[in-house]
């Protein structure tokens, strides 16, 4: 096995947008319907199929550059072809790849930011490739930013003390889409409602979808019961 570092595709997010603004003229796609990346979020793949292990050999020789997609409805089934895609991407970068002796690899990418695709090149390699429009968040902060933090402090009083440090330590510094956005990745399982929130693009609603998800979560969890003998 060989191990490779892929922190040279992040030494920070403004290069890691660059080098996807740089690559969406061509950009690699990768149809999962299973797995949604996140803006922000990580996401661990093995690679086992012989056009995929193309498209991650090309990445990694290259800009470390490729986008998780998704199938429109119906087509699901249709993976081993090439089935229709819905036009909104996440895109991210590899953050580190494993090549197995076999030539199958595990990887995990992390996403950077959204994008649209405007049109799909005819096939020249093994795997799809389009023309996108990268949709970066513009910086924001506003009420529903710091709605969400505040929704973020009442979870972390209601878990665990371990949980609610690796929260914290996954959100802090995150501000605006951003923080909507690694929040939906830390603590949303459900493909479908990550994907609704990858298709928001305007920052406030977002923040806001997010805020109430939240609270509903903590709704359905009980405040820690105070140690008796404690006044009020």
């Amino acid at each position: 096995m060989a191990l490779r570092d892929g922190s040279r595709y992040l030494t920070n997010v403004r290069d890691a947008l660059a080098r996807i603004q740089e690559a969406a003229h061509r950009l690699k796609v990768f149809p999962l319907p299973s797995a949604v990346l996140l803006p922000g979020g990580v996401l661990p793949l093995h690679i086992f199929e012989p056009r995929y292990r193309a498209m991650v050999r090309d990445a990694v020789d290259g800009d470390g550059v490729f986008a998780m997609a998704q199938v429109l409805p119906g087509q699901e089934g249709a993976l081993a072809g090439v089935p229709d895609l819905d036009p909104m991407l996440c895109v991210g970068v590899v953050s580190m790849h494993e090549l197995m002796e076999d030539g199958r690899s595990n990887l995990v990418l992390t996403g950077v930011c959204r994008a649209r695709v405007l049109r799909e090149w005819p096939r020249e390699k093994p795997y799809r490739e389009v023309e996108a429009e990268a949709l970066p968040d513009a910086d924001y902060q506003g009420p529903e930013d710091a709605a969400l933090r505040a929704a973020l402090f009442e979870l972390m009083a209601r878990v665990p003390s371990e949980l609610g440090q690796r929260i914290a330590q996954v959100t802090s510094g995150a501000r605006g889409g951003a923080l909507a956005d690694v929040v939906v990745a830390s603590l949303v399982s459900d493909p479908e409602r990550r994907f609704e929130i990858l298709c928001q693009l305007d920052v406030p609603s977002r923040l806001s979808t997010v805020t109430e998800d939240l609270m509903e979560l903590v709704s359905r969890i009980k405040p820690p019961r105070k140690p008796e003998g404690l006044l009020n």
